[in-house]
């Protein structure tokens, strides 16, 4: 993915030193991934952003820097990680297939299936215990009846209302200042932005060095040679650091940094114009022998590595066959990826009205909808379970349906 730099006035005029959470400059913060930040001892640092990287380096400038500054446009859902150490006797008793029955357990749960038992139990599982199926068929069970579409939709929004409560009181019980616990409550429903979870992110705002500095949703206004403006005063930091994510709804190849020729001259920027074109998200005609792997035309999943496990496994079997076949090249053919991005299309607009309704983000590519790069665009709508199904049964089938080989 292609770091993401805000669009701020002034973002070249900084004569301070300044880096992109993903480019982390050790050589100036000293210390590692686990802290340790003694570069930093004497240096006013500033940080734009606080989504899902922020709150995991924040507890480590507010340690190490000598004033920390943190600027916010919005904040974060976040609720309790209890991080621990893994028992090792623990361990030792998983029986192999362990890390398979986890990921299936977890992905059929955060999907809002039912499971005997949580074998993961974490915050992620615990949001859709409380906000999808499980909760329907709890009240479905003590009224005798299925609920109605309109009594789910009502459901969800009030567990959805309780769950945020619960961050928000959080937020109130953790940071001493109330000015500060208020700016950091989260006012919107749950998968608005992406979920949160850490032991001392809030905690972290206790300390007198540490200052938030919340924009209420309008961003910093500029940067000049010394600093930062926000909110019409001026912050003078010697660091100052992008916490500001990746770009999302961006053309694949910008994202990737290359372009792809295929067959006949053909480039995957001009074969992907209007909307990303695959079979089941992992090739594309007039690309023979190219596979992607990721979110492109798959399903959204928590769990990515899982994923793109159920990816490797389909590519190899491909490749497997291909050889078996005597062939040198295996390509989708036209009718098949069309047969497939309108399947896709079919569920475009699954969640639109709810993704509409949010604060910008990443998830709604940044409040413009119909955006065709989007986030959560062009993905299979009936969700992870079934699309790893689908390849399952395709593989079952042992045709090759929808690809040529040559």
């Amino acid at each position: 993915s292609r770091p993401k730099l805000p669009g701020i006035p002034g973002i070249n005029e900084f004569k301070g030193h300044t880096f992109h959470t993903s480019r982390w400059d050790y050589a100036y913060t000293g210390g590692d991934s686990y802290g340790n930040l003694t570069g930093l001892k004497d240096k006013r640092v500033g940080i734009i952003g606080t989504g899902a990287t922020a709150i995991q380096c924040i507890p480590h400038l507010g340690e190490w820097a000598k004033e920390l500054y943190v600027f916010q446009r919005t904040p974060s859902s976040v609720d309790v990680r209890n991080n621990a150490e893994t028992d090792p006797q623990w361990a030792a008793s998983l029986e192999p297939g362990w890390q398979q029955r986890r990921m299936e357990n977890f992905n059929i749960m955060v999907s809002g299936g039912d499971q005997d038992e949580d074998l993961v139990h974490d915050g992620w599982t615990d949001i859709f215990r409380n906000l999808t199926g499980i909760a329907a068929k709890r009240a479905s069970r003590t009224l005798g009846r299925q609920l109605t579409g309109a009594e789910r939709a009502h459901l969800m929004e009030m567990s959805d209302y309780q769950k945020m409560n619960q961050v928000r009181a959080r937020a109130k019980a953790l940071v001493e200042d109330p000015e500060t616990a208020e700016s950091l409550k989260p006012w919107y429903r749950q998968f608005c932005k992406r979920p949160c979870f850490h032991d001392e992110y809030l905690a972290t705002y206790n300390r007198p060095d540490v200052t938030l500095v919340d924009t209420q949703g309008k961003g910093v206004e500029r940067l000049t040679e010394t600093g930062v403006v926000a909110n019409g005063q001026a912050y003078e930091v010697d660091c100052l650091i992008f916490a500001t994510g990746f770009e999302v709804g961006t053309a694949y190849t910008r994202r990737a940094g290359y372009d792809i020729v295929g067959r006949d001259g053909v480039t995957l920027s001009e074969h992907w114009a209007n909307g990303t074109r695959t079979l089941h998200g992992l090739s594309s005609h007039h690309f023979p022998n190219c596979f992607f792997l990721g979110f492109t035309q798959t399903a959204i999943t928590v769990n990515v590595p899982h994923a793109l496990n159920e990816q490797a496994k389909h590519v190899v079997y491909i490749l497997d066959e291909m050889r078996a076949h005597g062939a040198a090249t295996v390509e989708a053919s036209e009718a098949a990826e069309q047969a497939y991005v309108d399947e896709v299309r079919q569920f475009a607009n699954v969640g639109a009205r709810f993704y509409a309704e949010c604060t910008p983000g990443y998830y709604n590519s940044e409040g413009r909808p119909g955006n065709r790069s989007g986030f959560f665009s062009d993905m299979h709508g009936a969700g992870p379970i079934r699309f790893f199904e689908m390849l399952e049964e395709w593989r079952d089938a042992g045709t090759l349906q929808g690809l040529n080989l040559g």
